[in-house]
């Protein structure tokens, strides 16, 4: 009769699941730790990985000894938020999750850092956390990089807003005062011309009527041109601009379309008034373009902190899918002229139908919030 394998030894398998574990957390990016808090507020490190001294720049032995020199590595700027976290954690048996930044001595450098950890409840009021530690220095340097990349995209951004308008202002002026000036100067030279060659020879005189009313149509182009690229309301203030601006959609889309405001001074200075106006035109544009709209409705109000306006069509709607596509520029110019102004644009399906395109503009003011009320209307 064979004898059964004898049966291993305990003190050997708790070796072997100890080199498994070590293996494991050896392999491990980081640093593997307990973390306990006595009732009395006491704090200790039970179990610190080799990892420590990479990220720490401490020997797990020197913080055993001295395991309150963790919070001291942490800047003085983060620390709340460090203790704020734990308290939650403890409180909620959440995990513990938080990332901040720490002194390394040993490097003269500063370290963002995420701590992520699973709460227990001990006896006698105390907890323990089990938890990895991983830098993460490289990926909120990535992170800040964009952030500034992004800052620096919207300030070129809104400085070529800013120095397009002043082209189109300068430019439009030009048409209107050169171009606009030697048309008239033209018209009245034909209209002394008509009258000499008045019963001389009638084909030459209606020669001279087309050419009157080809100055005539130039002029019309002239005016309508001038106006497209800046129109002179916008110096009378964003209402007025915004008030020509839906009486010309509602005749040339065909759509009925409505403008009404709580008060005349929006508080908004000369670019925020001609980058809200911007918005609303281009607003109008992709609904004449895109929404199958039969009705629009323009709304601008001041309130007490910031200018509201609120397009709303009744038209097919604007799905996810039209937001994201490549070529959208329309909506992307309408958002970063927003965000340019320090505001927020916000689209949403409006009740029964269409969409909704929300902004704000914060502005500062030290009157009385403007009552409710229905302003002026136009349109319709």
């Amino acid at each position: 009769m064979s004898s059964l394998p004898a049966a291993p030894d305990l003190a050997t398998e708790l070796a072997q699941m100890r080199a498994r574990f070590d293996a494991i957390v050896s392999n491990t990016p980081g640093l593997v730790y307990q973390f306990e808090r006595q009732a009395d507020g006491t704090v200790s490190f039970p179990y610190l990985s080799d990892g420590c001294q990479a990220l720490l720049g401490l020997t797990p032995a020197a913080l055993h000894a001295a395991p309150g020199r963790f919070l001291e590595l942490i800047l003085p700027e983060d620390r709340d938020a460090y203790q704020d976290a734990m308290q939650a954690s403890a409180n909620a048996l959440w995990s513990w999750n938080w990332e901040g930044r720490i002194w390394v001595d040993a490097w003269k450098d500063v370290k963002w850092i995420n701590l992520r950890a699973t709460p227990h409840a001990l006896p006698g009021g105390a907890m323990r956390w089990d938890g990895m530690m991983t830098n993460i220095t490289e990926s909120k340097q990535e992170q800040q990089e964009v952030r500034r990349s992004r800052a620096r995209l919207a300030e070129l951004s809104a400085h070529t807003d800013r120095v397009k308008e002043q082209e189109r202002t300068r430019i439009a002026r030009e048409i209107h005062d050169e171009l606009g000036g030697n048309l008239t100067a033209i018209k009245m030279a034909l209209a002394m011309l008509a009258t000499r060659l008045d019963g001389i020879d009638p084909a030459l005189r209606e020669r001279t009527d087309y050419l009157d009313s080809l100055v005539d149509r130039t002029i019309d182009a002239v005016h309508r041109i001038s106006l497209d690229l800046r129109p002179a309301l916008l110096d009378l203030g964003l209402v007025a601009a915004l008030e020509w601006q839906v009486r010309e959609f509602d005749k040339q889309a065909g759509i009925d379309t409505t403008f009404s405001y709580n008060q005349r001074d929006m508080g908004l200075d000369e670019d925020q008034s001609t980058a809200l106006f911007r918005i609303a035109q281009e607003a109008l544009t992709n609904i004449a373009k895109h929404a199958e709209a039969s009705r629009v409705s323009v709304k601008l109000a001041r309130l007490r902190h910031y200018v509201s306006l609120k397009i709303t069509d009744d038209g097919r709607g604007i799905r996810q899918a039209d937001r994201a596509k490549p070529a959208s520029f329309g909506l992307r110019g309408m958002v970063e002229r927003t965000r340019a102004l320090g505001g927020t644009l916000t689209l949403s399906h409006a009740p029964g139908g269409g969409t909704v395109v929300a902004i704000k503009i914060r502005h500062e003011s030290t009157g009385p919030e403007p009552e409710p009320g229905p302003g002026a209307t136009i349109g319709g």
